[in-house]
């Protein structure tokens, strides 16, 4: 399975981009548990603070085709440093903010703005054009796994930082911890570009989009990413509000996320090897139909330490490994040239849906209580984002012959 990363090149590259995901992603999954310190230290209220990282969601996807495109055209260096200083910036000044638009503006808009400029669109597109073709399906999974290996670490050491010295302390020291991820960057941009022929004519980026949009495989694939933003956003966000409902310490939702973390690292490899034997599409369906099953298996369950480990633990196999087979139908489908940008534009559906996840969690607690008529929609936008991704084409799009 890493026989095609073996090279010490390629390996370098690969671990480079995957240190820097597991910085970004780690710390933005797990903002989710400063809701209920940040409710007590300020009484913004949970709707308020939820909208803040609903915010946080879609920003974190609307920077992503942006980020890509001009990683694209100016190379990713400049995009990555001034993607972890930003998060940095964000991190650090949402101590000292005490309304919700100010949380909006920090933890909201700059963090996410600063994380998305460091995340998949970007890595991804980075090394894929430094990486040869038979190794960017491992590689891929493994740069997707860093980012799930930075939610195992992130969640329990942000959760007893957040018990020992406060949510403010907590704050400063992810920034710091953000700001470490710089030097990775000079590791992932030193390799030289390996020379490919594109399975695209390079017509340009407008005329690359507009080619993506005007193909019925590439909608279906945000349909399907559009739910997965949906699903996780919401976790992610509420998972600790949810454990709290049922009177269970705040450690075990900061465990909970460590072990989605954990699970999902072999679940990302595995889909990275999954991508070089079956059908992209037939990955994503499966890992979307699994998602409803175990939703629905932890509505029947008690509530208890060991649903939620194990609850964790099955979502956490499919959580972000989703993310591989859907690169790979993009560069199938368009060719890598302009992968960072077409990639980026299926993250923003994801992130839409993530808007969704975040903020309507916020409002279903507020309104009536519980979640569960969120965990009602989960199960059937998972059950629908299985089945659009079915007729999905996997070739090159045909394009008429040019001069």
């Amino acid at each position: 399975m890493f026989r095609t990363i073996a090279k010490p090149e390629v390996l370098l590259t690969t671990l480079a981009a995957a240190g820097i995901l597991m910085i970004t992603m780690g710390g933005r999954q797990s903002f989710g548990l400063f809701i209920a310190p940040l409710d007590a230290s300020t009484g913004l209220g949970i709707a308020s603070i939820s909208l803040a990282l609903a915010v946080g969601q879609f920003t974190w996807g609307a920077i992503q085709p942006v980020a890509g495109a001009v990683a694209d055209r100016y190379g990713p260096r400049a995009v990555l440093i001034g993607g972890i200083v930003l998060m940095a910036l964000g991190c650090a000044l949402t101590p000292f903010m005490g309304s919700g638009f100010g949380l909006i503006v920090t933890l909201g808009i700059l963090a996410n703005m600063g994380s998305g400029a460091g995340s998949f669109s970007v890595l991804i597109g980075a090394a894929a054009q430094r990486l040869p073709l038979e190794a960017r399906g491992t590689a891929s999974g493994v740069i997707n796994a860093g980012g799930s290996f930075g939610q195992f670490v992130f969640a329990p050491v942000l959760q007893k930082l957040i018990q020992g010295i406060g949510w403010m302390n907590a704050m400063w020291a992810l920034a710091l911890i953000t700001l470490s991820a710089l030097p990775l960057v000079g590791k992932l941009t030193a390799g030289e570009k390996v020379h490919v022929q594109h399975a695209t004519p390079d017509g340009g980026l407008k005329n690359a989009i507009r080619e993506a949009f005007a193909d019925r495989s590439y909608w279906l694939l945000h349909a399907g990413f559009f739910t997965c933003g949906f699903h996780i956003a919401f976790l992610v966000t509420h998972l600790p509000g949810e454990v709290n409902l049922c009177g269970l310490p705040p450690s075990v939702a900061s465990w909970s996320l460590a072990i989605i973390g954990l699970a999902n690292i072999f679940g990302s490899l595995y889909a990275g090897s999954c991508v070089a034997k079956y059908r992209s599409k037939y990955v994503l369906a499966a890992m979307y139909g699994s998602r409803a099953v175990l939703v629905a298996l932890y509505l029947m369950a008690p509530r208890t330490e060991l649903t939620y480990y194990l609850f964790a633990a099955g979502l956490g196999f499919t959580w972000l490994a989703t993310v591989p087979p859907t690169a790979a139908i993009v560069g199938k489908l368009f060719g890598i040239r302009y992968l960072g940008t077409l990639f980026g534009l299926t993250l923003l559906s994801h992130q839409i849906g993530g808007f969704l996840g975040a903020y309507l969690g916020g409002l279903a607690i507020t309104q009536y209580g519980d979640y569960t008529w969120m965990w009602y929609a989960d199960m059937a936008l998972a059950t629908l984002a299985a089945l659009v991704n079915l007729p999905i084409r996997e070739a090159p799009v045909v394009r008429p012959a040019t001069a």
